[in-house]
């Protein structure tokens, strides 16, 4: 498609195909799966990311936390070959962390690089950011205008939306102080980039929240000479995957797609979720930075208030009682690991969408077809946000893989029925 070439030599496509939004793990698993079945798609669709290449955010967040490994095993990744992964690290065996050979940060890396060269993805990112979609007939087919943040557009016969589109999550204590207080010392921890950090040597530190972030959060903080307290509404727990291993497969998910009810579908979803919790491994690490006084859990507690007193924070839990010490204890720095909330009713590039095909959502989750298409048009959505199609793994890996198995049927067939642009 001339249109493509000039594009990838600094141009812009002003019509294309298939328009992908977002260039992470899930539309990385969807291109390949879409070049599997047919490779003569490859001209018909364009990437469009921020950051004007693969994974950026992805390996932005797990060097900023300084992951050292993934949670999901090693046949979870975006090439059709779930072994692809496991011949690639055959000479980097001390990569794979036990058990299930959980990839290491910089392998899967690698890996996803070389995904890329194989099946010559290299310059079909194209940097933008779609902030409206809208749908229009500008003949009997039906299109989408993209409207891009630099005031460009894009028309596109199909489009798939691969992003996270989560919001922070902040508790209201954090809302109502966050314009009082230095910046850099209250903080959602998707604005923590350890990497800034080189030193916080008589630091304490207190990160709120029980998952897996915030236990990545204590461990940097710790090994940059801070002390770390840790707090979380629950009692911090061990968990292997975010997800029992039986929704990897159709141990559970047979029964869920079975369940006619979407409400009873959102309740096996928070209970498979069931909150944050922690690795076996980072537990460990946790409680033995604990017995050496380096660290503080306070489980089923919650910040009653903070106030920035003398460059330190002043806090307050609600177990006064139990945790006195808290209060009297200079606090340099607040991390909030709460998590992010996906509600698609707050996803404003979708406001015309929504206007025109209104769909019913159970708790931020869109009602989708079972192709996850947006019902009434050629608008498909994958990540996060198909979880009642897919299940409570629908944002992790594996659910790149189940929805690109839903979707890239679609694509092909329509593609047949669409008229090229």
């Amino acid at each position: 498609m001339s249109s493509w070439r000039a594009a990838s030599s600094g141009g812009m496509v002003d019509k294309v195909d298939i328009a992908i939004v977002g260039a992470g793990p899930q539309a990385l698993t969807l291109v390949t799966h879409l070049l599997q079945k047919k490779k003569a798609m490859r001209d018909r669709f364009v990437v469009l990311d921020p950051a004007g290449d693969w994974l950026q955010q992805w390996q932005h967040q797990f060097a900023a936390y300084s992951i050292p490994h993934l949670r999901s095993p090693a046949v979870h990744h975006p090439d059709p070959n779930p072994y692809a992964l496991r011949s690639f690290a055959e000479s980097r065996s001390p990569e794979l962390f036990p058990p299930y050979d959980l990839p290491g940060t910089q392998l899967f890396q690698d890996f996803c690089q070389e995904v890329i060269r194989r099946w010559d993805l290299r310059d079909r990112v194209m940097p933008a950011k779609v902030e409206r979609i809208e749908a229009v007939y500008p003949d009997k087919w039906q299109r989408f205008r993209l409207g891009l943040s630099d005031g460009r557009e894009l028309m596109a016969n199909r489009v798939v939306l691969a992003i996270a589109g989560g919001q922070p999550n902040c508790p209201a204590w954090a809302r109502a102080i966050a314009s009082d207080c230095p910046g850099e010392r209250l903080l959602h921890s998707d604005r923590v980039d350890l990497r800034s950090l080189p030193n916080l040597a008589g630091e304490t530190v207190l990160v709120v929240g029980s998952g897996l972030t915030s236990g990545h959060l204590a461990l940097g903080a710790i090994e940059r000479g801070a002390k770390v307290i840790m707090m979380a509404r629950r009692s911090f727990y061990e968990k292997l995957f975010d997800a029992d291993a039986g929704w990897l497969g159709p141990k559970y998910l047979k029964g869920f797609h079975a369940e006619p009810d979407w409400d009873a579908r959102w309740q096996m979803i928070r209970e498979a979720r069931n909150g944050g919790s922690l690795t076996p491994a980072v537990m460990t690490k946790l409680r033995r930075l604990e017995w050496e006084g380096k660290l503080s859990f306070y489980e089923q507690c919650e910040v009653a208030s903070a106030t920035w007193k003398e460059n330190a924070w002043s806090v307050a839990c609600n177990l006064s009682g139990a945790h006195d010490c808290i209060a009297h204890q200079p606090i340099d720095r607040i991390w909030l690991a709460t998590g992010t909330t996906l509600d698609i009713d707050r996803w404003s590039l979708l406001d015309d969408i929504r206007a025109e095909y209104p769909v019913p959502t159970i708790d931020g989750l869109p009602v989708l077809d079972d192709r996850l298409r947006w019902p009434g048009c050629n608008l498909f959505v994958m990540g996060g946000a198909a979880a009642l199609q897919l299940g409570p793994v629908a944002r992790n890996l594996y659910g790149g893989k189940l929805a690109s198995q839903r979707i890239v049927p679609a694509l092909i067939e329509n593609a047949r029925r669409v008229a090229s642009p």
